[in-house]
């Protein structure tokens, strides 16, 4: 997988960037098809913002923004979305090509008098 991180108005320092790979990191051991992960950090007079854009395969891309009066958190809470957004994406992709629910329905059974 790979990791860029980006900051915009903002030197990334070498705490930010560690974190955010580490938090980063805890969606590759999730969701190995995940092959391409961007992290932006922005800061505009006291808002911190963070945005991630998450890759996986050719059809999934997710992204999410969050924003605090801190960094730390606004990564903390974009990566959860990101997180929730990812394991609804391949939920519905398992329901849709996964087992069909008219397994789940019993057969109807016939009465010996419905034949007579």
């Amino acid at each position: 997988m790979g990791i860029e991180i980006t900051g915009r108005h903002v030197d990334v320092t070498d705490s930010m960037r560690q974190y955010a790979e580490k938090r980063v990191g805890k969606l590759e051991a999730e969701f190995p098809k995940a092959d391409r992960i961007h992290v932006i950090l922005d800061v505009q007079k006291y808002v911190h913002m963070a945005e991630v854009i998450a890759h996986m395969g050719r059809q999934v891309r997710v992204e999410a923004k969050a924003e605090s009066d801190s960094m730390y958190a606004s990564i903390d809470e974009v990566v959860d979305k990101v997180e929730k957004q990812l394991r609804r994406s391949l939920e519905k992709r398992h329901e849709h090509k996964g087992e069909s629910k008219l397994r789940d329905v019993e057969p109807v059974q016939s009465s010996s008098s419905d034949n007579e």
